[in-house]
């Protein structure tokens, strides 16, 4: 019941994020300590002139799940620096990203999102550095 909870006080809050929201369709899926589960539905809108998802389309779904992940509960955190790696094109109709906490420092964290299609093709692996905004 508190996960349930903590998913739609979420989802309110990321509402806010029309970019991700709106614009590219991501839904929160799940929630919790230092980790998301994000997605959205592939349509012509995600794709490039060869018909693959847009490299910014995936690395959108993965910053907006680190942005679920290290703000929902937690200090005020911005990134700092991200890499990805693009490892596949996406076979299915979805692509989901999940992000899990790597180190939680002081000030300073770092995060892995793993994005992946529903049929489990590996899409990307982004690292993303994140900064606690002190208030």
């Amino acid at each position: 019941m508190a996960a349930d909870l903590d998913l739609e006080k979420a989802r309110e809050f990321f509402s806010g994020d029309l970019y991700a929201t709106k614009a590219t369709g991501i839904i929160i899926e799940e929630i919790d300590e230092h980790y998301a589960k994000c997605s959205f539905v592939i349509n012509e809108n995600h794709r490039n002139a060869y018909g693959g998802v847009m490299g910014g389309s995936i690395f959108t779904l993965a910053d907006f799940t680190f942005a679920v992940s290290s703000n929902f509960n937690q200090p005020l955190t911005v990134s700092t620096t991200s890499q990805i790696s693009f490892l596949g094109m996406a076979k299915g109709k979805k692509l989901i990203a999940e992000s899990s906490l790597i180190k939680d420092g002081k000030t300073t964290c770092l995060y892995a999102i793993n994005i992946t299609d529903e049929l489990g093709t590996k899409i990307a692996y982004v690292t993303i550095n994140g900064m606690k905004l002190q208030k």
